[in-house]
């Protein structure tokens, strides 16, 4: 009996044991099993961190911009108040260009009807020009496009005008004469001396004095104006020819006041080519009037 009791007492001991054993295996399985769930917290974490990371990261640049938006604004402030600046610069400029068309109106107005010109072609027989002739008369019609005015003392289209000597002159030297001096005076005299001269003393258009009369020939008056001046020449001006269309007489040049079409025109253009005449009252009271004096031909046109 009593080794019978020993037997069992042992048994169950070892049952005991084993069942301890079990346990610490159960716990140990347990164990293993749990750490994948701490494991995974921190991947969790890194991730929750990761993607805080990303949104302070994303925030930051949008921060950047909202804070960067404001600088442009504030440059955009400096441009408009800066704008208004050239604006009353303009306004100065705008005022003054009234001003000298306020100015040039009137006297536009003052000066008759406006420059005439015409085209080469309206000239009767203008091919047949000798070409020299056609050059120069070309040049002159030119200068009758340019609205140019009539100025005392000027030989320069530049200055917005020309006197009557001053044509001549600028046109003859333009087409190669370059001894033409600058006066009418003196242009007379310098082809009254060279032998090119064809006086006219005759008040009448169609006078046989006429008969030598040429396309480019320097026409000459005397007694335009009052002056002291020996010989007493006053005025010059281009021979054109006659219009296709009227036959009439036409001459260029810069004038003020000589008529073309009945109507008088000041500065450099196309005018009748028409014998003065002076009235009665003007020849009784003993006043200058204008007399034409004769014709003379250019030097290396013809020849």
């Amino acid at each position: 009996m009593i080794r019978f009791a020993i037997f069992v007492a042992l048994a169950l001991g070892v049952v005991g044991p084993a069942h301890a054993a079990e346990e610490t295996l159960g716990e140990k399985v347990k164990k293993a099993l749990s750490t994948p769930t701490p494991t995974s917290t921190p991947h969790k974490k890194r991730k929750s961190t990761s993607k805080k990371k990303s949104a302070s990261s994303s925030s930051s640049p949008s921060a950047k911009k909202k804070h960067a938006s404001p600088s442009p604004s504030a440059s955009a402030k400096p441009k408009e108040e800066s704008s208004p600046t050239p604006e009353p610069s303009e306004t100065p400029s705008a005022t003054a260009t009234p001003s000298p068309t306020a100015t040039a109106s009137p006297e536009k107005a003052k000066r008759g009807a406006p420059n005439a010109t015409l085209l080469p072609d309206s000239l009767s027989g203008f091919e047949n020009y000798p070409p020299k002739v056609r050059e120069l008369l070309i040049s002159a019609l030119e200068l009758t496009t340019r609205n140019l005015d009539y100025k005392y003392g000027s030989a320069d289209p530049a200055n917005g005008g020309m006197d009557c000597s001053g044509f001549v002159y600028f046109l003859l030297k333009q087409n190669g004469i370059g001894d033409v001096p600058r006066d009418s005076s003196e242009q007379y005299i310098w082809l009254r001396k060279a032998g090119r001269f064809e006086p006219v003393v005759s008040e009448k258009e169609d006078s046989f004095e006429f008969d030598n009369l040429k396309p480019g020939d320097l026409l000459f008056w005397a007694g335009t104006y009052a002056i002291q001046r020996d010989p007493p020449i006053t005025h010059a001006m281009i021979y054109l020819g006659r219009e296709e269309k009227t036959g009439r007489r036409v001459m260029v040049g810069a004038s003020d006041g000589r008529t073309y079409q009945n109507q008088q025109r000041f500065g450099v253009s196309v005018f009748d080519f028409k014998m003065p005449r002076a009235d009665k009252a003007e020849i009784e009271d003993g006043k200058t009037r204008p007399r034409f004096i004769g014709y003379a031909h250019l030097p290396g046109l013809r020849d």
